[in-house]
């Protein structure tokens, strides 16, 4: 129930945050180009707040987070008088009317450029980039990257933290191109590697699974710490204080080595050898199964406890002054605009699946698990969705920012508006495209739940 009212409330306010700064950049900009401004809204539905100021904008809270907008005096959609007629939308010249528009996407990138100054100036906490064992057939495997090697840079990008080195792997393989990698090994020998990323896939979730690149985690002993209920643990009569020591006769060594077994051995059945008490058994167990994506893996339903010194060498913490921040801050919003714009290329070339676009559910979801880890993981997350948002509405699809960003610029070409035929009919495509891509999310936000 609390990570219910986590996501909730993370979602609200990163979604307020995020329309309030886009709808203010068309508000802001309406304003200073001459345009009067009737109604500043967050939020669509039964109004919650509303409050009128002395130039005459009403601005509304409204009950349904998902949205907002800024009604501007227009002929086409009222009777406007005539000593205002200068004051509407519809009146501007095109190029302010651009201006108008293009302000709700800048402000997003604007807003992202900000967050990502504060996680930068704050510090990001992370885990310093050191490997572990590569799977036999990866790509790092291959080219005897070995555990306990450190990442220091990634194509002479100093790298900090797995979540910096995540970040550039997604990028540099979309190109499918070379990576270099500098090393310092475990021996504290510097070296470098190559990978060939010619034959990764491409879809995130296995991405990494063919590099052969993941964090390395100190290793634990696997006695069983909570075995939950309903699942392949307590099927098998593991108890809480047991020592797993083998499966069908093979030494069990860690935690992680039996979690990798698991994982690559759903609905198979295994004796497993156990210390309990002093005393050793062998119980059978039925590994049980989950969905992950589009593979089916084991999943045991037991966990250990995870002693918080072992993980204090792993530990980084990467910050910036005022200044680098800034300009690394642009940068890092540049990246992820591109970044976007090409995933979302691949998903229409098939290269990656449709799987992969998320709507409010995970949305919120991810928003209670990052304000519930800190500020710097809440504002990474506000900054990530601020630049899909400024991407998203800058797409020239009818009833988005980039439609209507079209039809302006067709008009500073030609000399002539768009026809308003052309435009009803763009604005009905552009609204079942909408709604379909929003079920599509939806459809993807409840398969996810259900797996």
């Amino acid at each position: 129930m609390l990570d219910v009212l986590w996501s909730m409330a993370g979602f609200v306010v990163a979604i307020s945050v995020l329309v309030a700064f886009h709808e203010y950049g068309h508000y802001w900009v309406a304003r200073r180009c001459g345009v009067k401004v009737l109604r500043f809204s967050i939020g669509f539905g039964r109004p919650l707040w509303t409050r009128r100021t002395r130039d005459g904008v009403e601005w509304v809270v409204s009950a349904l987070p998902l949205g907002g907008y800024v009604k501007m005096l227009d002929e086409r959609e009222q009777d406007v008088a005539p000593a205002e007629r200068h004051l509407a939308f519809n009146n501007a010249s095109v190029w302010r009317r651009i201006a108008i528009v293009a302000a709700g996407p800048a402000f997003n990138f604007g807003l992202a450029v900000l967050l990502y100054w504060g996680t930068y100036v704050i510090g990001i906490e992370g885990l310093r980039p050191i490997v572990a064992a590569p799977a036999a057939q990866s790509v790092a495997a291959r080219q005897g990257i070995r555990e306990g090697d450190e990442v220091l840079s990634l194509n002479g990008r100093p790298v900090a933290t797995w979540t910096d080195l995540h970040a550039m792997l997604i990028d540099l393989a979309l190109d499918r191109s070379q990576l270099v990698l500098d090393l310092r090994t475990a021996q504290g020998a510097n070296r470098e590697v190559l990978l060939d990323l010619s034959g990764v896939r491409m879809e995130p979730e296995l991405l990494f699974e063919d590099i052969g690149l993941r964090p390395y985690e100190p290793r634990m002993r696997a006695v069983i710490d909570e075995v939950m209920r309903g699942e392949a643990a307590e099927a098998a009569g593991l108890q809480v204080g047991d020592e797993l020591l083998s499966i069908d006769g093979t030494p069990i060594e860690s935690w992680q080595q039996w979690a990798q077994w698991v994982r690559a051995h759903p609905g198979e059945v295994a004796q497993l050898g156990i210390r309990r008490g002093g005393e050793t058994r062998v119980l059978r167990v039925v590994i049980g199964r989950q969905i992950e994506g589009e593979r089916v893996i084991g999943r045991f339903g037991a966990a250990v406890a995870k002693p918080g010194d072992l993980w204090q060498d792993l530990r980084a913490v990467s910050r910036l002054g005022v200044v680098d921040a800034a300009t690394e801050a642009v940068a890092q919003t540049w990246r992820m605009s591109w970044l976007t714009l090409r995933m979302l290329g691949r998903m229409v070339t098939g290269d990656i699946s449709v799987k992969n676009v998320s709507g409010p559910i995970q949305i919120a979801q991810v928003a209670g698990v990052s304000a519930q880890i800190g500020l710097v993981s809440f504002l990474s997350f506000m900054a990530v969705v601020s630049v899909s948002l400024g991407v998203l509405n800058l797409l020239p699809v009818p009833v988005l920012d980039g439609g209507h960003l079209l039809y302006y610029g067709v008009e500073a070409l030609t000399g002539s508006p768009v026809s308003e035929r052309a435009q009803l009919a763009g604005q009905r495509l552009g609204l079942t495209l909408l709604a379909l891509l929003m079920g599509l999310a939806f459809y993807n936000d409840i398969v996810r739940l259900l797996n």
